[in-house]
């Protein structure tokens, strides 16, 4: 199996034009993961007040939560590279400023002003680096499988950051000063985002005008944009109360390390508890496309509500390890669902935004629950922050159980009413060109593409646009077709 695993991942970097693009998109990420608590320590050295700190901190979560979105809309009308090139050099721009007002002892205000236009001037890497992998693997007509592996490598790479990104802020504030931390994420937003939006690859991304909206769109279609409508606000609605969880933790943890007398361990465990999310989630490419992605979310959602109970009667710092790692095995498994399901229910013009609007459910689901928590945990214990961590779970799994995401192409009426309001015309061209870039940035030569279409019709999977060949209706091996496998998706606007 692991060699298996293994085979699907090196698909996945091959797909990618090689490790460039994860590097890039990983080093492109990783300062979002340094800004959150590198200002909040330093604002809090420098002001001498956690209040002004967390006031900070919070303005630069609440400008991520409300602009990530309108970045990844710009990047789907406009492209990945000038939206994410313009972004990253502001953003820079914007946490530099900020360590420079931190140092001079700037007053609350312009210090909260200068976090907002941090945050809000995020390059979303993380999302527009799914959005990406993703519209290679289709484009060169890689099955279920490999879709799924690419979304499970984002996830991996989502975890590792946040992880690590904290852990190098604790060092550069213990060995130097928290400015240092900062002053590194600048640097790498200069510098690994700016290579993330000017790699090649860029290009199998480029916006695409849609085709005009025709009377049959209007009327054989008209009831499918608004389920699938539904579908994503459900899912928008996951993701924050993962976020929440995320937030609760971290407070029931914080507040638990703090009570047993080992404030400093609070980092370790809820580093280790996302290093078991990692894990799971490079295992999830294993998982088999015959495993419906609803049925995934199920099963996650129900694993964390199980795997979260632990915690309202956890009262040793070990008890605390064994029961946060064990419950990281279901976040990353969630998350990776839910991006999955998200891909399949937005046409491929808005997948940018989408991906933006998960990202920034989960940061603003985390910092209202982190805003809850922590007067929680401050009046009635740990256990009071950890209830709410396992009511969002609970709730996660509700919306799980109850809701019936589309996990199937849109009708045909519907797929060809996928106007914008704005864009009119045809895509013929645009397609063409847009397939032809993509083959020769992604570095996949014809016969890998070859191999991959033909494997995909003998298993009875789909064959993206831009390959040989017809997708059958079922398996030549007589089998159904997995949840979602069928012909290239062009769902109406979410």
């Amino acid at each position: 199996m692991a060699g298996a695993l293994l085979t699907t991942y090196r698909t996945v970097i091959r797909l990618c034009g090689g490790p460039l693009l994860p590097a890039l998109s990983f080093l492109g990420r990783l300062p979002t993961a340094m800004c959150q608590l590198g200002t909040l320590l330093l604002v809090a050295r420098t002001s001498g007040s956690l209040a002004t700190a967390g006031l900070v901190g919070g303005a630069l979560a609440a400008g991520q939560t409300v602009a990530g979105p309108v970045v990844g809309r710009l990047a789907d009308r406009l492209g990945q590279r000038p939206v994410v090139l313009a972004a990253a050099l502001l953003n820079a721009c914007a946490v530099a400023a900020l360590v420079v007002a931190a140092l001079g002892r700037a007053p609350t205000v312009p210090l909260a002003a200068l976090g907002a236009a941090a945050g809000a001037s995020v390059p979303q890497v993380g999302p527009l680096a799914r959005t990406r992998t993703v519209a290679l693997a289709r484009r060169a007509g890689a099955g279920e499988r490999t879709v799924s592996a690419a979304l499970s490598l984002e996830g991996t790479l989502d975890e590792v950051s946040f992880v690590l990104g904290p852990a190098l802020v604790g060092v550069a504030a213990t060995v130097a000063h928290p400015a240092a931390a900062l002053l590194l994420a600048s640097v790498l937003l200069a510098g690994c985002a700016s290579g993330f939006a000017l790699h090649p690859t860029a290009k199998a991304v480029a916006p695409r005008r849609a085709p005009a909206r025709t009377g049959a769109a209007h009327a054989g279609g008209a009831g499918e944009p608004y389920r699938r409508r539904g579908t994503v606000h459900g899912l928008r609605a996951s993701a924050a109360l993962q976020g929440a969880m995320f937030g609760a933790c971290q407070a029931g943890i914080t507040a638990l390390t703090e009570e047993l007398g080992a404030p400093g361990q609070s980092g370790l465990v809820y580093a280790a508890m996302g290093v078991m999310s990692a894990v799971a989630g490079i295992a999830m490419a294993s998982v088999p496309v015959s495993v419906g992605l609803p049925l995934r979310r199920r099963v996650a959602t129900g694993a964390a509500l199980v795997l979260a109970l632990p915690l309202l009667v956890v009262h040793s710092l070990w008890g605390l390890y064994v029961v946060v790692v064990v419950l990281g095995s279901a976040y990353a498994p969630h998350l990776i669902t839910l991006f999955a399901l998200t891909e399949r229910a937005v046409p491929p013009s808005r997948l940018g935004e989408s991906m933006a609007f998960m990202t920034s459910g989960i940061i603003g689901g985390q910092a209202l629950a982190l805003t809850a928590a922590g007067p929680l945990a401050e009046d009635s214990g740990p256990a009071a922050a950890f209830a709410l961590a396992v009511g969002a779970a609970a709730a996660a799994c509700l919306l799980a159980l109850t809701s019936r995401p589309d996990t199937e192409p849109p009708s045909p009426a519907a797929d060809t009413g996928t106007d914008t309001g704005t864009d009119t015309g045809t895509d013929t061209d645009t397609d063409a060109d847009a397939d032809t870039d993509a083959d020769a940035d992604t570095a996949v030569d014809a016969d890998t593409v070859a191999d991959t279409a033909a494997g995909a019709a003998r298993a009875g999977e789909a064959v993206p646009d831009g390959t040989a060949g017809k997708a059958p209706a079922a398996g030549s091996a007589g089998r159904a077709l997995p949840d979602g496998a069928g012909a290239r998706r062009v769902p109406p606007d979410s």
